[in-house]
C-alpha cells in the first residue's frame, strides 16, 4: 500500500474500541505511515495516537487534520504492526485493542521522560595532571582533580562533595575555571541495581544437548526456519541449550527474546542470562516500575541491548533483527492473556518468527498436546532430550492411596493430609539435612465455612463461589472478586457456635507442618505471601542457602526451580485438578505432577516424590508416575478426537456479562439467533447457557461455545454477526470473544 494515501485511521489511548479517520496534511503525506505516532485534535483536545492504517477514502465527508508527526523513537515498526494485524484477525479483536498490547502503557501514553541527573566531568584540560597550569593550582584543588581521575573522571553532582572531600566552593571554582564541566546525563532506572551476578562460561554439553543445539542453530541459519519443540525431561539441561543458541545469534549480530510463563520466574532467568551475556540483557514485565519499563523498552528500541527476558508482553520487544524467540515452559496457561485481546504468546511467537524469518524454540518437559500434535503432523520439528544431565536419574514417584491410609489420619493434628509414608520420609530427610518441597495447588487455610446446625455456607454475594478462610488475616476472602469479610465466631444465620471450617489450603498445610516438624525451618510461597518479584527472590535465595528446610507452595514452585539439595517432593491432594469440569483437566494434572516431581533429585543425592491421591488408578496419575508423556498423549487424544476437541479442532468461547441476569440471558439468546445462520454446518454449538461460574464480581455470565476445525471461518461469522447487533445492545451486554480458550469456566 502506498504511504502517500490521504487518510489515516488513528487509535487513541481511550476505551473506544475503534479508530478515527483524519486527513493527512499534504506536507506529511509520504511520511505518516501505519505505526506512526501522531498528534491530532480529539473532541477539542490535543491527543497523541497511533496510525492503524492508511486509507484512500473515508465514509465521513469532513475530517480533522493530523497536526504533527511525533518523534520516530516511539513509532511501531512495520513487522510488529503486521503481527498486530494477524492478532486482530485471528483473535477477533479490534486493531485498537491490539495496538495497546504492542507497546507498554508507559510508552504509548507518552508522559514518561528519561530521568536526567547533573554530573561533574573532568574537562579536557584536566586530562594532563602534569601540566604547568595544573601544578599552579592549590594542593586542595589538585587533590580534587586527582580523586576525579581515580573515580573514573565523572561523578553525580550530588555525590561529588562526599566523594572528593571538598567544599562546594572548591568544586564551583574548578567549574568556573574550566577544570570541571557540569553535564546533564540520562540516569536510567536500573531493575538490576540490587542484582549481584557472577559471570559464567558456556558449559560442556552432553550428546543430547549438542544434538539439540545443532538443530536449533540449523533453524537459526535457515532462510525459512521451522519452529522447534524441545521436549526435554526436567533437569535435562534445556536452559544451557537456550543460552548457547542465543550466543550463536549474537555472533551473527541478531537479537533474541526469551519468554517465561510467570513474572516470578523472571528474576532467576534474568540472573542466568545476565551471568552469560551481561548488559546485553533487558527485562520486560509488569512487575517493573513505569520508569524502569520505559528505560528498558527504550534500550531495546535504540539497539543498546540485544536480549529481552520477560513474561508474555516481552514478545513485543521492538527488535529489528530477531534471530531467535525462546518460549520456556511452552505448555503453561499463563501465556494466554485473560483480557481482550485473548492472544496466546506461544502461538503469536510462532507467527512473529514466520513473519520475521527467525527461529522459534518451544521448550517443555510436558509439551502441550497442541504443540506435540503439530510435531506429529509436520508443522514443528521435534527434538528430544530424554535423560537428565550427568546421568542423574529421574526421581521415582510413589502413588499413595489416601483411602487406604485413612487409619493413620485419625490424629486430628495431621488434618487428613500427611500420609504415613510422606511423614516418615520428611523425618528422614530432615535428619539428613536435606530439603523438602510440599506442593498443594490451593491457597488459604480452609476452603469453606459451614454450619452443621442450619446448613449455612459462607458464599460470596458477588460471585457463585464460597469464601476461603485465611487464618492469619482472620478474613473470609473470595478468590475471584477479592471481597473480604471478617471471619465470624458464630453462624451468621442461626447464631450457633458450632461453625466448621472445611477443606484446606497452603496456609493450613504450613501450620500443620510447623506443628508436626517443630525442628524444621518452614516457608510458604503462594500469591498471599509473594507480593512482588523481590519477595519471591528472597525466599528462593534463603532456600538456596539452605536456611529453609521445607518449602510449601502452589504452582509457582512447580517449575523452573533448580535446587540440588531437594531430595523429597510431597504432592498433597493430587486429585484437585481432576475434579474440574474441563476437557483439559487430565492434561493439567499430568503436567503439574510431572513438573513438581522434577524439582527432586537434581543434585548428587537421588530424589523421591510422594503423590497423595484418592484415585491412584487414573491414567493421568499413572502416566505421571512413569513420567511418560507419550503414553499420556496416546491415552488422552482418542477421546478428544472422537468428541472433536483440540488439538483436532479449535474452540471459540463467547461470554456475555452484565449485572442483570435476564438481560444477559436474553442478549446471549438473541446473538445466537443472529449467529446460527452464518455458521457452517460442521460447526458444533453448545449454548447459550450459564457459565460454569455463573456470577463473578456482580456480573452474571452466559456463554456460547463453538467448535470446528476451521477457526477463521468461525471468527468471520462472529464478525458478521457482531456488525448486525445494535451498538447500544453491545454496550449494555458486552461480548467477550476468546479464540482457543485455555479454560471454559
Amino acid at each position: 500500500m502506498s504511504n502517500s494515501l490521504p487518510i489515516a485511521e488513528v487509535a487513541f489511548n481511550l476505551a473506544t474500541g475503534r479508530g478515527f479517520d483524519y486527513e493527512i496534511p499534504v506536507e506529511l503525506r509520504g511520511r505518516v505511515m501505519a505505526g506512526s505516532r501522531v498528534t491530532a485534535l480529539f473532541r477539542g483536545q490535543q491527543k497523541s495516537g497511533y496510525v492503524v492504517r492508511l486509507k484512500e477514502v473515508s465514509e465521513f465527508p469532513q475530517l480533522e487534520k493530523i497536526q504533527a508527526l511525533e518523534d520516530a523513537s516511539r513509532q511501531i515498526s512495520a513487522p510488529l504492526l503486521k503481527l498486530g494485524d494477524w492478532i486482530s484477525d485471528y483473535y477477533c479483536a479490534s486493531h485498537e485493542a491490539v495496538v495497546w498490547n504492542l507497546l507498554p502503557a508507559v510508552v504509548r501514553k507518552g508522559e514518561m521522560q528519561h530521568r536526567e541527573a547533573l554530573y561533574l566531568d573532568r574537562a579536557p584540560k584536566a586530562q594532563d595532571l602534569g601540566s604547568d597550569e595544573f601544578l599552579k593550582l592549590t594542593p586542595k584543588r589538585q587533590a580534587v582533580l586527582k580523586t576525579f581521575l581515580k573515580l573514573g573522571g565523572s561523578l553525580p553532582a550530588k555525590e561529588a562533595l562526599g566523594a572528593v572531600d571538598a567544599s562546594s566552593s572548591v568544586i564551583d571554582a574548578l567549574v568556573e575555571d574550566g577544570w570541571l564541566l557540569k553535564v546533564k546525563r540520562v540516569q536510567e532506572r536500573d531493575p538490576f541495581a540490587n542484582l549481584q551476578v557472577m559471570p559464567d562460561q558456556p558449559k560442556s554439553l552432553t550428546k543430547r544437548q549438542k544434538k539439540a543445539l545443532d538443530a536449533v542453530i540449523e533453524e537459526i541459519d535457515a532462510t525459512k526456519p521451522k519452529p522447534i519443540l524441545l521436549f526435554g525431561v526436567t533437569g535435562s539441561g534445556k536452559t544451557e541449550v537456550f543460552l548457547q543458541a542465543i550466543a550463536h545469534c549474537r555472533e551473527l549480530g541478531k537479537d533474541a527474546i526469551v519468554l517465561v510463563p510467570e513474572i516470578s520466574l523472571t528474576p532467576q532467568t534474568v540472573t542466568r542470562f545476565r551471568a552469560r551475556f551481561g548488559d546485553q540483557v533487558s527485562v520486560l514485565h509488569s512487575g517493573l516500575s513505569d520508569g524502569q519499563r520505559f528505560d528498558e523498552w527504550t534500550k531495546i528500541n535504540s539497539g543498546r541491548t540485544h536480549i529481552a527476558v520477560g513474561a508474555r508482553s516481552a514478545l513485543f520487544a521492538p527488535f529489528r533483527n530477531l534471530g531467535l524467540i525462546v518460549v520456556d515452559e511452552e505448555h503453561e496457561t499463563t501465556y494466554k492473556q485473560d483480557t481482550n485481546p485473548h492472544y496466546n504468546a506461544r502461538d503469536v511467537a510462532v507467527v512473529r518468527g514466520a513473519l520475521e524469518h527467525c527461529a522459534v524454540l518451544l521448550g517443555s518437559a510436558t509439551p502441550s498436546l497442541e504443540s506435540y500434535h503439530n510435531c506429529l503432523v509436520g508443522k514443528y520439528r521435534l527434538v528430544e532430550m530424554p535423560e537428565r544431565i550427568d546421568d542423574h536419574p529421574l526421581p521415582p514417584i510413589e502413588l499413595v492411596d489416601m483411602h487406604q491410609d485413612s487409619a493413620h489420619l485419625k490424629d486430628e493434628r495431621k488434618a487428613s493430609f500427611f500420609s504415613r509414608r510422606l511423614e516418615e520420609l520428611i523425618h528422614d530427610r530432615l535428619a539428613k539435612h536435606e530439603q523438602i518441597i510440599i506442593f498443594l495447588n490451593r491457597r488459604g487455610f480452609s476452603t469453606q465455612l459451614t454450619c452443621p446446625q442450619c446448613g449455612y455456607t459462607a458464599s460470596c454475594d458477588n460471585c457463585s463461589v464460597t469464601y476461603t478462610y485465611h487464618r492469619k488475616a482472620e478474613k473470609l476472602i473470595c478468590h475471584l472478586c477479592q471481597s473480604q469479610l471478617d471471619a465470624p465466631k458464630k453462624c451468621p444465620q442461626c447464631g450457633s457456635d458450632e461453625i466448621r471450617y472445611g477443606g484446606y489450603g497452603t496456609e493450613r498445610v504450613e501450620a500443620v507442618t510447623r506443628a508436626c516438624f517443630p525442628e524444621a525451618m518452614v516457608a510458604r510461597m503462594d500469591s498471599d505471601t509473594m507480593s512482588s518479584a523481590e519477595s519471591y527472590r528472597k525466599v528462593l535465595d534463603a532456600f538456596r542457602a539452605r536456611k529453609i528446610d521445607i518449602l510449601i507452595g502452589t504452582q509457582m514452585i512447580a517449575k523452573g526451580l533448580d535446587f540440588p539439595n531437594v531430595t523429597l517432593v510431597g504432592i498433597i491432594h493430587a486429585d484437585i485438578g481432576l475434579n474440574v469440569p474441563d476437557f483439559r483437566s487430565a492434561e493439567r494434572t499430568f503436567d503439574l505432577i510431572t513438573q513438581v516431581a522434577g524439582r527432586a533429585g537434581r543434585g548428587e543425592v537421588p530424589g523421591r516424590v510422594i503423590v497423595q491421591t484418592c484415585t491412584p488408578g487414573n491414567y493421568a496419575l499413572t502416566c505421571a508416575q512413569r513420567q511418560d508423556f507419550k503414553d499420556f498423549y496416546a491415552q488422552e487424544t482418542p477421546a478428544r478426537e472422537t468428541l472433536g476437541f483440540p488439538p483436532f479442532t479449535h474452540l471459540v468461547l463467547l461470554q456475555f456479562k452484565s449485572p442483570d441476569e435476564a438481560k444477559t440471558a436474553s442478549s446471549a439468546t438473541h446473538f445466537m439467533e443472529v449467529l446460527q445462520p452464518l455458521l457452517r454446518p460442521e460447526v458444533q454449538v453448545i449454548g447459550p447457557m450459564p457459565a460454569p461460574i455463573a456470577k463473578i464480581a456482580k456480573f452474571y455470565r452466559y456463554q456460547i461455545l463453538l467448535r470446528a476445525a476451521d477457526v477463521r471461518g468461525m471468527v468471520s461469522s462472529i464478525r458478521i454477526a457482531m456488525a448486525q447487533v445494535p451498538p447500544a445492545e453491545l454496550r449494555r451486554v458486552p461480548i467477550d470473544i476468546d479464540v482457543d480458550p485455555r479454560f471454559l469456566q
